[in-house]
């Protein structure tokens, strides 16, 4: 991975908890949302037709800021996730 740059974005996904998060940049957050879902979508499917077992899984995006990696929030203090339960409240996503 490059060295990142202030504002970069990156999607981070623990399929079972606990261990190491998957992450991979993301350029914004229409894109975010579109990884988040699918793999929560493709986690579900595994349980759903029994390929892996009961799990807790858990994802986010962060943002590159000042030197280091935080979570990401929007002007109002709403993560990635608040987000997307907004825009699935709407009939999105």
């Amino acid at each position: 991975m490059t060295t990142p740059n202030e504002g970069d974005l990156k999607v981070w996904w623990v399929p079972q908890v606990p261990m190491k998060a998957f992450e991979v940049p993301v350029k914004d957050i229409d894109a975010a949302i579109l990884i988040l879902n699918t793999l929560a979508d493709y986690d579900r499917f595994q349980l759903e037709n029994n390929i892996k077992g009961d799990y807790a899984n858990c994802g986010g995006l962060m943002v590159f800021h000042n030197g280091e990696w935080v979570e990401w929030e929007d002007a109002d203090g709403e993560d990635i996730n608040d987000i997307r339960a907004i825009i699935e409240a709407h009939g999105g996503g």
